[in-house]
Parts: structure tokens; sequence; C-alpha cells
């Protein structure tokens, strides 16, 4: 049986940039081991799955080429820019149902897709030196002012900040150490930034999520959106952007990515997440399974 299999760059900032996501439309009759066993063959580190949902207007389930995972940014923001592309859908406001909830996803006329996020939560503070040593880096070179913590608007996500550029282009992760520490705190992996940018960003980002098959993503939706929720809850926002965020992602692997968030926030909490951002490069293969 052969299965068609879009492919696109999501939140790219150049045509090379983005994180690649592969999107499978009508799923429904795909087992699990099915839908694990394309997203191996096309190794992404997400490909996403659309079926039929009896309450929202979409189902759409997520696999790493490791296993399933309750929800991706850049895959849902591939999804909803093919079933645009392929004229299943029209600009608008959409509902996808996911193993995180039920979440909206917004489709914009220039194209690009903003999805909903749940509010955040946060968890514990993490050790500053057991994560640094993990990155085989100093405490020193993190930010003094800003804790390592876990944070999540659909995903756990341990945020460490770092100094600057330079540190952060720096590291060489122990991953076997990164993947213990995930898994010990029960999270997808880190996400490390600085709040230092190439191009007047809020921060520049590497995530790491060995894990789950994926040593390094060139963009990453859920954890920039963590992220946001945290510089706004530390007051790292720039007051003139009103709660509007570009986060830079994916430099070092020569896949520059640009991920915008939009956080509503009532009374110094934040109760609406928005991560989006533009896709390019849609083409389609097919797998044999």
């Amino acid at each position: 049986m052969k299965v068609k299999v879009f492919t696109v760059n999501s939140f790219a900032k150049t045509l090379e940039g983005g994180n690649p996501a592969g999107v499978v439309l009508d799923a429904d009759s795909l087992s699990d081991e099915s839908m694990k066993s394309i997203a191996g063959e096309i190794g992404f580190s997400e490909t996403a799955f659309v079926m039929k949902s009896e309450s929202a207007h979409f189902k759409v389930r997520f696999f790493t080429p490791e296993e399933e995972v309750d929800l991706c940014g850049h895959a849902t923001i591939a999804t909803f820019y093919v079933l645009l592309s392929k004229g299943f859908i029209k600009p608008g406001v959409f509902l996808q149902e996911t193993k995180a909830g039920i979440l909206s996803v917004e489709v914009k006329v220039d194209s690009s897709i903003m999805m909903e996020q749940n509010s955040p939560s946060f968890y514990e503070i993490v050790n500053k030196k057991e994560i640094a040593d993990s990155l085989n880096i100093t405490e020193y070179e993190m930010i003094d002012e800003l804790p390592v913590q876990i944070v999540s608007t659909g995903l756990r996500d341990i945020l460490v900040p770092v100094k600057n550029i330079k540190i952060l282009n720096a590291i060489k992760p122990n991953f076997e150490e990164v993947s213990r520490i995930s898994s010990k705190y029960n999270t997808v992996g880190y996400h490390v930034f600085t709040l230092e940018s190439l191009f007047g960003s809020n921060a520049y980002c590497r995530n790491f999520a060995p894990l789950y098959g994926i040593c390094e993503e060139s963009a990453t939706g859920t954890s920039n959106g963590a992220l946001a929720c945290y510089l706004s809850k530390y007051g790292k926002i720039n007051k003139r952007q009103d709660h509007q965020f570009v986060m830079e992602q994916g430099y070092l692997m020569k896949r520059p990515s640009e991920i915008k968030v939009e956080l509503r926030v009532e009374e110094q909490e934040v109760i609406g997440v928005k991560v989006g951002g533009k896709v390019l490069n849609l083409s389609e293969k097919e797998v044999e399974i």
C-alpha cells in the first residue's frame, strides 16, 4: 500500500530554513504502527496525520520516528498550510482535536498560520548545575536572574537561559544525559535560549530532544510558546511589542527559522497563546507500507 506524504518547511525564514514536517491527509484507516512506520521512513522530527473528528474540524495525531507525541507546533502549521494549498480549506479559524486538547488554528490571507496553544503551566525549577553538566557548560554561563524551569503550553520543556549567542552556539550536549534528565522530569527536552539575537528578535534558541529521537530541532512551536510565557512571567518583554514575540532558531543548523508568538494577557496573567509563522517548499512523495 502506498501512502502520499506532503512535506513542507514550517517557520521558514529563508527557502533553506524552517523545520521540515510530513503531513498525511485522510489517515483514518492507518494503524498506529503504520503511522509510526511512515514517520520513521520520512525521517523528520514529526509527521502529522489528519483524520475526521466528531468534536472539531479535524483530528490530528503527531508521530516522531520514535513514538507519538501529544502536540507539535511546526507540524500543525504544516498541516493547515497543506490543507489550504490543496483547497480543503480557505482562510479562517478552525478547530483541531489533539491529545493536548481541542485547539484553534488561524489561517491568514497571506497563508501564514497561527495556532492556539494551552495557557502556560509553570512547573518545578531545576538545579542549574545538573542541566549545565549535561550541556557541557558551567552554571556561570547561564543568566543569573532567570531560573531553569519546566514550562508547558502543551508539552513540558526545560527552559534553559544562557548569557549569549557565543555560549549557546558552542554547546555540545551529552545527549545520553539530556535524555536521562528529560525522562527524569517527564519532559520532551531542553529549549536553550539567550536574550541576544541576530536580527532584533526576543530570543535566539536551540532545542534538544534526544529522548524522542531528535538531537536538535530547527524550529519548535510548542517550546517557543512556552518561552514567550516564561519571558512574560519574568519581565523580559519589550512593552512596545504588546506581548508580540519573535524567536530565532535553526541558524547553527543552516536552517534559519522565525517563530512568532502572540500572548493575550489580563491582569498580568497569560490567558491565551498563539504560535505561528510562514511555510515554504511544499512537495510530495509516496511511502510504501
